[in-house]
């Protein structure tokens, strides 16, 4: 077995397995901090608690307490489950694919820098501007969605003035750095973890009977109006797929962002422990959060209920609060309604914070002007951070035309963008996968590893392509042309090869061969950034280590 950790040999052949590979002598000092100069350092200021918190609950928001409402109105409760579901087993596919290689090496930019290595620079010039494109276009989605979940409560009051203040509270947390974002996260996704956990539970209740008005719905939704939704009124099976279909879009919205940790890896203390703990425990936010809530809305809200429609300001809700309005349950609307607005803040919060260093790391890997490297003493990359806020003013748009139409808007072309990001991740792994191999290194010596690999990454790979290509299928259909719609659904699907191209064009540059993949690099910052941590002196820590 090649040992990753101590390849010092220079082109000397060695025999492993029957196969013949090359180690290469990477020198210590040359590769010194990754080649990043002192000023354009960040700051491993991320605690354990942090990445796990971040990887569970960080980016649950308003694609599960309020994306799922045009979900639901489009593929009823049967389609909605079949869609999360099918989503989660690509997430799964893409999580436990980076989980192999941000495990390993744990770079500032994630997966974006890992392009860089095991692919393309094109390539990871391209995964680069898509990340930041998504991740700067879903923050005025939050926005807007914030704004939707306050007109609950009043709509006699602009929307702008729920905008402003969601955006000043983002853009303050971000601007204390990585380690104020992290206790603020903490915070944020605790609560966000306890209101969903909450919510399945009372959910269950109110379902068999155990609300003020006692009445006992079962599976009647199921019934009437049915388990799937003709979509656009189609008949038949027909309809029905094609209402299963047009959830897939909008699960990947609640889904993206799942990656998280990989941008933050490059901030995160311990980071081979911490990383493959974090990826390991995806599944729970799937499996508990995601399908167990989506099974919960289906079972208490009707397709057809009208409050699903987020078009309509004065009537648009959280499928939660209809559930527990209908049940006749007093001041518990109001309570749960604030708990998700928290999520809509705590999700802008993580769409900055991940848009910011996204263009930290385009600007690293010499993709972006070399301004956006700019960090300050205390390892905040200001320059960056500043420059994607700007972009929350988008969430404007919504003052006149319906916060709620411009929420679909963004979501569509994050959810897209989002995709091409899993499919991005997928293909890297495919050639880590191959160079790994090729240069005889043993994956079980990884601190990460899946047995599913690489059939899993593939999966991800056509799956994310497939959703990408047929997701805006709506629009061709008869007297149903949106061209917002069309635009904001194949823009980021088309800008993908085009960026791709245009880099490739312009700077001419090969893909890596899997026998010149750098494996090395790095990798004594990154161990001498690793530690043992004491072991728990009583059950009380040793649950907060197994949940954390």
């Amino acid at each position: 077995m090649t040992d990753f950790t101590t390849a010092e040999k220079d082109y000397t052949k060695n025999d492993v397995g029957g196969v013949t590979v090359k180690n290469r002598d990477y020198d210590a000092e040359s590769h010194s901090s990754m080649d990043v100069p002192p000023e354009a350092r960040l700051k491993r200021q991320l605690k354990n608690r942090h990445v796990a918190m971040i990887s569970i609950g960080g980016v649950i928001g308003t694609g599960l307490f309020l994306g799922t409402a045009g979900s639901l109105a489009n593929g009823g409760p049967v389609g909605l489950l079949l869609g999360y579901a099918i989503v989660g087993t690509i997430c799964y596919s893409v999580m436990i694919s980076l989980g192999e290689m941000i495990a390993y090496l744990p770079l500032p930019g994630g997966h974006i820098k890992l392009a860089e290595r095991f692919v393309d620079p094109a390539f990871s010039f391209t995964m680069g501007w898509n990340y930041w494109y998504n991740w700067t276009i879903i923050l005025p989605a939050e926005l807007s969605a914030a704004a939707v979940l306050i007109n609950f409560w009043t709509t006699s009051v602009n929307n702008a003035v729920w905008i402003t203040i969601c955006m000043i509270v983002v853009v303050t947390i971000n601007m204390f750095g990585a380690g104020v974002y992290g206790e603020c996260e903490f915070i944020f996704a605790s609560i966000k973890v306890i209101t969903i956990t909450g919510l399945i539970i009372l959910g269950i209740v109110l379902d068999l009977g155990g609300g003020p008005n006692h009445d006992r719905i079962g599976f009647r939704y199921w019934k009437h109006p049915g388990p799937f939704v003709q979509f656009e009124h189609i008949a038949g099976a027909k309809g029905r797929f094609l209402g299963f279909f047009a959830v897939l879009t909008q699960a990947a919205f609640s889904f993206i962002g799942t990656e998280i940790v990989a941008i933050a890896a490059g901030e995160a203390k311990n980071p081979r422990r911490n990383l493959p703990k974090a990826i390991r425990r995806v599944y729970i936010r799937i499996l508990l959060f995601y399908i167990g809530g989506v099974t919960i809305i289906g079972l208490l809200v009707p397709s057809n209920s009208p409050g699903l429609n987020l078009e309509i300001n004065d009537a648009a809700k959280s499928p939660f609060v209809i559930a527990i309005t209908a049940a006749g349950i007093r001041g518990l609307p109001s309570v749960i309604n604030a708990a998700l607005l928290t999520s809509a803040w705590s999700a802008a919060s993580s769409d900055l914070y991940t848009s910011s260093r996204a263009l930290y790391g385009l600007a690293l890997a010499g993709n972006a002007p070399k301004i956006f490297a700019r960090t300050s003493r205390r390892g905040l990359p200001y320059v960056s951070l500043i420059t994607c806020a700007a972009f929350a003013c988008l969430a404007y748009m919504g003052v006149k035309g319906g916060s709620g139409k411009v929420f679909n808007w963004f979501a569509n072309m994050t959810s897209v963008a989002g995709l091409m990001t899993w499919f991005g991740i997928c293909v890297t792994y495919i050639r880590f996968y191959k160079g790994f191999k090729a240069q005889g290194y043993e994956r079980k010596s990884l601190p990460y590893s899946s047995s599913l690999q690489p059939f899993a990454a593939w999966y991800g790979a056509v799956a994310c392509l497939l959703i990408c290509f047929f997701s805006g299928w709506n629009v061709f259909l008869k007297g149903d042309w949106v061209a917002a719609t069309f635009v904001t659904t194949y823009l980021p699907f088309a800008l993908f090869p085009v960026l791709y191209i245009i880099w490739k064009v312009k700077t001419r540059t090969p893909a890596v061969k899997p026998g010149d993949m750098d494996f090395v690099s790095g990798l004594k910052e990154i161990e001498a950034d690793c530690y043992d941590e004491p072991p728990p002196n009583n059950w009380v820590e040793k649950v907060w280590a197994w949940l954390m």
